[in-house]
């Protein structure tokens, strides 16, 4: 994959340090491709899944081309539904939170119409809107599109299908004519193309292709689960599964280095890796996991690319990966040399259809699993110490402890409840240390 870094997208360096504090490395194939174009005053008809990036690749020049100093609507952003509205919206405040003077409103229904009324009045730049509530308002003359100098369609391929089409023409017929006007759907059906043709210039398609994917022999497993309960999820698969060597992905900088603090915190061997990292600490940081000082390494996919360690026996996706290509890349990362691999990915939500897109493309089968319970967890490792006693048993060397139990037993003390106190003090250790260390 050709890679290219936002700082080479010629963005304002107001939106280029928001995008550092997100931790986002490198633009998607989207973004990469779209944001110039966009910036060059084109009009764009760009096709990719959802999940692909697409709010950023209109969203970041849109921002850069809105002129502060005016108070009137510049930019309108349609939408299918009130969730990706207020999806958008959140994203384009997180990217524009050092460009002072830019206010962003989302115009939806379900929420009282007099509440974006009052925020219209005072003045605002960019609206992010359900087709029906920006004709609504256009209806009441509370908002005027007189100086729009950008329209993006989202997801069109869905507001077609929902009925919007009507809706959609009125409101581009309301806006100038020399305005930019940008589409970006999952699908290319007929009416979408009659849609460029009518209110778009010349307009360049730029259609994300997937590449013919192929996924190694590994045992591929998804857990769904809430956002605030993604950490116990995947501290109770690491436990339950109990792999040696472990790769943990997360899709920013910033998650890479919350998702380290909080496992270590839980009594974890684990380390970061990320983009960074200098090379000194980057080697320093390998060579601990590859001689087995830490067993867990989470790591961006930036970070991670050319990584070549023996002996990895799961791959996590706390964050489902952007796209296809870094899903294969990721889980190519175990199950090397013959050795039986595993691959877990949390599912949040919406996620879900990313995971569908991903067993499309790739032609395997990623089973729904549950995340373990605080008794399978308890049992797996009862189990495996179990193993490890076999082990030191068959290994000899026990004559001095063989004698403190003989002693234990002269006192009327049967070896089965020596074994279980040992046991218990075992395992009870381990549970005290993992809770002194999440203090």
């Amino acid at each position: 994959m050709i890679q290219t870094k936002f700082e080479d997208l010629n963005i304002s360096k107001e939106i280029q340090r928001a995008i550092d504090e997100m931790g986002f490395e490198e633009a998607t194939p989207i973004q990469a491709q779209a944001i110039p174009h966009i910036f060059n005053g084109e009009d764009i008809v760009g096709q990719a899944q959802t999940g692909t990036g697409k709010t950023a690749a209109f969203g970041i020049p849109l921002l850069d081309r809105i002129d502060p100093g005016n108070k009137k609507v510049q930019a309108v952003i349609l939408t299918p539904t009130r969730e990706l509205a207020i999806q958008v919206s959140e994203e384009l405040k997180e990217l524009s939170k050092y460009k002072h003077g830019i206010d962003i409103l989302p115009v939806y229904g379900g929420q009282p119409i007099e509440r974006q009324i009052k925020v219209l009045q005072k003045g605002v730049q960019a609206i992010i809107g359900t087709p029906g509530r920006v004709l609504d308002h256009m209806r009441r003359r509370t908002l005027k599109l007189n100086q729009v100098r950008m329209a993006v369609l989202d997801e069109a391929d869905e507001m077609l299908d929902m009925g919007f089409r009507e809706d959609i023409e009125k409101i581009l017929q309301d806006m100038p004519n020399d305005r930019q006007t940008l589409l970006f759907s999952a699908t290319m059906p007929g009416p979408i193309i009659e849609l460029a043709k009518k209110y778009q210039k010349n307009p360049r398609f730029i259609k994300v292709v997937h590449k013919e994917l192929t996924v190694p022999s590994i045992e591929q497993y998804y857990v769904e689960v809430k956002e605030k309960s993604k950490l116990e999820a995947l501290s109770r698969l690491i436990d339950f599964y109990n792999p040696n060597l472990s790769l943990i992905f997360c899709n920013t900088k910033k998650k890479v280095d919350e998702l380290l603090l909080q496992l270590q915190a839980r009594g974890y061997l684990a380390e970061g890796l990320h983009g960074d990292l200098s090379q000194f600490q980057r080697d320093r940081v390998m060579e601990k996991f590859r001689n087995g000082s830490i067993d867990l390494l989470v790591a961006t996919d930036v970070a991670a690319r050319g990584l070549d360690v023996s002996g990895v026996d799961a791959v996590f996706n706390y964050d489902i990966p952007q796209n296809e290509e870094y899903y294969v890349h990721r889980i190519g990362r175990t199950g090397r040399a013959g050795r039986q691999g595993k691959a877990f990915s949390l599912s949040v939500g919406r996620d879900i259809y990313k995971l569908k897109d991903i067993q499309r493309y790739t032609g395997t089968k990623i089973m729904r699993i549950n995340v373990p319970s605080l008794s399978e967890v308890e049992e797996t490792r009862a189990n495996s110490l179990l193993e490890k006693l076999r082990a030191v048993v068959e290994e000899g060397g026990l004559g001095k402890y063989k004698e403190l139990i003989e002693k234990l037993i002269e006192e009327e003390y049967t070896s089965i409840d020596l074994a279980a106190a040992l046991l218990k003090i075992v395992l009870g250790k381990e549970d005290e240390d993992k809770s002194r260390q999440a203090v």
